[in-house]
């Protein structure tokens, strides 16, 4: 009952969408109305107030590892953590506020990757910021680090369960970010910093 108690919690965190909250704190334009509509840091970007999405993204990032730090610091074990840093991760993509829809997850999965283990988290940032630096895509980034996940996690943690979460966060991020799969082949992707439509 404890555990289903904290991926509950852990979801409802997740589902705080700190993008519609920053915009509005910033005096912004929704973000699901602009852009690729996705109410993550990269779209509030679009909107050209740099702070709104640094608040954007240090707010989802936040959620992810508070969920997994919060669960270790109760006792749970560090498999149950990574669970609960599912369920914000999957809070974010389903957001219980916004009629379970949400973000595409790539900075809630880098806060949860964070609180598993930091050296995971630092080759998925890594990868991130090398594709996004040489092609300026912020999905292609995305992609890229979320292939690896599950890879550094095998390398660093051992065949463990976590690793097992690590490769449904990155499938889950994959998935979600299909759309931009086929922008991407046929030359439409938005590239980062691009003005809002």
């Amino acid at each position: 009952m404890n555990f289903l108690l904290l991926l509950l919690a852990a979801y409802v965190l997740g589902s705080t969408p700190f993008a519609i909250v920053s915009s509005r704190l910033f005096g912004l334009a929704d973000p699901r109305r602009y852009g690729s509509g996705n109410p993550g840091a990269t779209n509030v970007l679009r909107s050209g107030n740099k702070a709104a999405a640094l608040l954007t993204l240090v707010g989802d990032c936040a959620k992810g590892w508070l969920a997994v730090w919060g669960a270790a610091k109760l006792g749970f074990s560090p498999v149950e953590a990574a669970l609960a840093g599912l369920a914000a991760f999957l809070g974010h993509v389903f957001s219980v506020f916004l009629r379970f829809r949400g973000g595409k997850g790539v900075a809630t999965a880098l806060g949860v990757l964070t609180g598993i283990n930091a050296w995971v988290a630092l080759s998925a940032l890594l990868v991130w910021l090398a594709v996004a630096i040489l092609t300026r895509y912020s999905s292609a980034a995305a992609l890229s680090a979320a292939v690896i996940t599950p890879i550094s996690g095998a390398v660093l943690l051992g065949a463990t369960p976590t690793v097992a979460v690590l490769a449904l966060i990155a499938g889950i991020l994959v998935w979600r970010h299909a759309p931009n799969i086929r922008k991407l082949m046929n030359g439409s992707e938005s590239k980062i910093g691009a003005s809002k439509s």
